[in-house]
């Protein structure tokens, strides 16, 4: 018989579980499960950075929440119009995301619809989830709904008949989208295509900042979402204005300050040249003049002069005397055109 205590074996690995039987993994264990060996990671620098940074400084745009909270009901109107259902929509959420970010979070299958705003030249998004696409052509179809939402087919593409009928009620978003944005700024947003891949609904760079506003619609127990997207180019010709926090949002004026401002610069002393006349001569002549000499300036007494200040001409005068002093006359206005802008 063999002992094998009297053989010196190494000892078997230690298996990864805890004596109540639980599975453990150390971080070595974690790391080659996910495929990280542990080398070093490069770190992004500069403008790459900066432009793949996955934070967002989300800038508010309080106006553009304000024509949402319009949007949400004008549109519960037109689609209670359009299905004769009991319709309830509701605003989820106002965000900012990345256009790569926000492509590739769309649940497929779904409908993307580009639309354009004419005024600004520029393009949007407008996208529907499929419980959205489903109840909407169940509703205009004439089903009864009850609370069963359709089944879902994996694969198959939509129909003419499935796209045209959420075409119909992309129309009336945008409408009631452009109807809302009127006050701001009258706008119109109109529809272009429908595609069901997003890939052929890019309408700006993957790394672009976009605003996304998002609703969900109820009807009869079914329903879904859909958003708008609006990329920051394309809202940027109104930026200012969805900047403020209230319509025609001014910034406060101090009438006092301003009237005792006016009251001290109309106080204030500045001084004034007449120019008598001009004359060009050679610097050797100009070298050679002595005290009590007589300069011709081609001038008559009843020309008119410029009078000017820091060299700016602000009007015309004519010279003459008053209490023995020589003075001068204005013979034209201090012209507001004269002065310097």
């Amino acid at each position: 018989m063999i002992d094998l205590d009297d053989f010196d074996l190494p000892d078997p690995p230690a298996a990864p579980f805890a004596a109540d039987g639980e599975m453990k993994f150390d971080q070595a264990d974690i790391d080659a499960l996910f495929g990280d060996v542990g080398g070093p990671v490069e770190k992004k620098k500069g403008l790459r950075a900066v432009i793949e940074s996955k934070v967002i400084s989300q800038e508010r745009l309080p106006m553009l929440e304000v024509v949402c909270d319009r949007v949400v009901r004008a549109f519960a109107s037109s689609m209670r119009n359009l299905t004769s259902d009991a319709i309830d929509v509701s605003l989820e959420e106002v965000t900012s995301i990345r256009f790569g970010d926000f492509m590739n979070r769309i649940m497929l299958p779904a409908m993307v619809g580009v639309f354009q705003v004419k005024e600004w030249q520029n393009f949007g998004l407008i996208t529907v989830n499929s419980s959205l696409i489903y109840s909407v052509v169940d509703a205009l179809l004439g089903g009864r709904g009850g609370g069963a939402q359709p089944v879902v087919i994996d694969g198959r593409p939509f129909t003419t008949i499935e796209t045209t009928l959420v075409s119909r009620m992309l129309e009336l978003a945008l409408s009631d989208f452009s109807e809302a944005f009127k006050p701001i700024e009258p706008v119109t947003m109109q529809l272009e295509r429908v595609e069901s891949n997003p890939r052929f609904a890019a309408i700006a760079g993957t790394s672009n900042i976009c605003a996304v506003a998002t609703f969900r619609v109820d009807m009869d127990g079914r329903g879904g979402e859909f958003s708008l997207l609006f990329p920051y180019a394309t809202l940027e010709p109104v930026r200012h204005k969805l900047l403020q926090r209230f319509m025609g949002e001014k910034s406060g004026r101090d009438s006092i300050w301003e009237a005792h401002m006016a009251s001290e610069i109309r106080k204030t002393n500045v001084t004034v040249d007449v120019v008598l006349g001009e004359k060009a001569m050679p610097l050797a002549e100009l070298k050679a003049l002595e005290v009590g000499q007589t300069i011709a300036l081609h001038k008559s007494p009843d020309d008119p002069l410029d009078l000017a200040c820091g060299g700016v001409k602000l009007a015309q005068t004519q010279i003459g005397q008053r209490r023995g002093k020589v003075a001068v006359r204005l013979i034209s206005d201090v012209a507001k055109e004269r002065m310097p802008a």
